[in-house]
């Protein structure tokens, strides 16, 4: 699937990344998990770029990295021993 463009206001400023459809919807369900406007949540992440990184790659690595984090703790939880509730 080919990138679309979407528009972003990041600090009173206008600007526009290219996401594929996945990413975008991935990018506004962590946004409205953590109940932040999806422009609030861009200018956190626009605020960690390193060097020359595009926007739009490091979204992808924010949401890559979101839900490579809840595979984790998903896979954390269920290792713990499970308490028996026999009784």
């Amino acid at each position: 699937m080919r990138p679309k463009k979407r528009s972003l206001t990041l600090n009173g400023h206008r600007t526009s990344v290219s996401l594929e459809d996945e990413f975008w919807a991935s990018f506004c369900e962590i946004a409205a998990i953590r109940n932040k406007p999806i422009n609030r949540l861009a200018a956190e992440i626009d605020a960690t770029r390193v060097g020359d990184a595009g926007l739009a790659s490091t979204i992808r690595l924010f949401v890559l990295k979101y839900y490579r984090d809840q595979v984790k703790a998903n896979l954390e939880q269920t290792s713990q021993p499970q308490l028996s509730r026999a009784g």
